[in-house]
């Protein structure tokens, strides 16, 4: 396979083109919304879906319409299935539906017809974890800021703001919190961000450096300390150890994308 000539030049000439274009890939957080919902079995999943995926249709991963819309859909279906697994979807079950929707492209013959089975796929997915037994329910109170959490994770948080968030003292969130969940908020929060930089490692290119910025750490030491604690290794160490269980799906995509040429 021809590499690609100064890459560095590439990336550059890319980044012109889109200002030229007024566009500008979404953040990380927008983009994981539309996951975070249909894990959580919410209907409002799919328009989500829909809406990023348009939204990403102009990036022109390919000259050719079909073909781009069809390298979206795998890289949503990637990241969807892996949502699925985490929020209790049996993993067979989970890479048995992404394997039937990837089958599934090979008929399309336009980007809506794409756009048709991203739809149906969300849909399923989202049906499917409606369904899935949940680890844990929490009363409304909890749930509310377990859900305000998860959409802030890359931005600093206080008890205190959760507290006005679901209108209770802070004092007695505090314990409904550790009641409910089982540990101490900033510990909670912990835990979530830890995780979250887990899954980047594992899914995305992002450095070490651009993970604990985004998910809002104090300073890239700590960001290492508090992953080391939790996992055993630093970062570096966890994503030599496990990037090829993230990238599995590349073998999916590339099967499809054979069968595309």
């Amino acid at each position: 396979m021809k590499r690609i000539a100064d890459p560095d030049r590439q990336v550059a000439y890319l980044a012109y083109l889109n200002r030229e274009n007024e566009f500008q890939h979404h953040g990380y957080s927008e983009e994981m919304k539309q996951y975070t919902l249909m894990q959580a079995g919410d209907p409002a999943a799919v328009e989500e879906s829909q809406r990023m995926m348009r939204k990403m249709l102009p990036v022109g991963l390919s000259t050719d319409p079909l073909r781009n819309a069809q390298y979206l859909f795998v890289a949503n279906i990637t990241i969807a299935t892996r949502f699925a697994i985490e929020g209790g979807l049996d993993a067979e079950t989970a890479y048995n539906i992404s394997d039937m929707y990837i089958r599934k492209l090979d008929p399309c013959r336009d980007p809506e017809e794409v756009m048709d089975l991203h739809r149906e796929m969300f849909s399923y997915f989202t049906a499917r974890m409606a369904e899935t037994d949940r680890k844990k329910t929490y009363i409304r109170p909890i749930a509310e800021c377990v859900e305000y959490i998860e959409a802030h994770l890359h931005l600093p948080l206080r008890i205190e703001e959760l507290a006005e968030h679901v209108r209770l003292s802070t004092s007695y969130l505090s314990v409904l919190f550790r009641r409910e969940t089982g540990m101490a908020f900033s510990d909670y929060v912990l835990a979530r961000r830890i995780e979250t930089a887990q899954n980047m490692m594992l899914y995305s290119d992002y450095s070490s450096t651009e993970i604990s910025e985004i998910l809002a750490f104090s300073s890239q030491s700590y960001f290492i300390r508090c992953f080391r604690k939790r996992t055993g290794m630093t970062p570096k160490e966890y994503r030599q150890k496990h990037y090829a269980r993230g990238i599995r799906a590349a073998g999916a995509a590339g099967a499809a994308e054979a069968g595309w040429r």
